[in-house]
């Protein structure tokens, strides 16, 4: 049997299949860094970070941003089960931003300045996501 040249990549959230597409290569941020993945990758499971999806297919680039989870790899199938799945073009730069100051606040307790680290976290990485994906420097 011929070995494909392409990969196919669906992303699931809990309310939907965001993504189900052939892909020539898929870039996915692992807990801890990018992993790339062409056709014929060995099998894999691993835990998602924050950060960008990419997929690349001839000269198009899609990218979204991706809130943890898993992903599996297997037969040239990448599968994504995330909690949060989004679009680059569908991130408010004003937005995220305006949570990040909101995330910087002073914190009273341990938890809540956790839960602070973690929001600006995802804000950063939402921005840099939306930077890259609306052509814009992410430096």
């Amino acid at each position: 049997m011929p070995e494909s040249k392409t990969l196919q990549c669906v992303v699931v959230t809990p309310e939907r299949a965001v993504l189900d597409e052939p892909a020539d290569f898929v870039a996915l941020p692992m807990y801890d860094g990018e992993l790339g993945v062409l056709p014929g990758r060995a099998p894999l499971i691993g835990r998602l970070g924050l950060g960008e999806l990419r997929l690349k297919s001839g000269a198009n680039v899609q990218r979204f941003f991706i809130e943890g989870g898993f992903a599996q790899v297997h037969a040239n199938v990448v599968t994504i089960l995330t909690q949060r799945a989004q679009r680059a073009e569908d991130i408010n730069p004003s937005a995220v931003e305006q949570a990040l100051r909101e995330a910087s606040g002073p914190a009273e307790t341990p938890e809540a300045r956790a839960a602070q680290l973690k929001a600006q976290e995802r804000a950063r990485a939402q921005l840099r996501v939306a930077q890259r994906g609306h052509g814009v420097s992410a430096e």
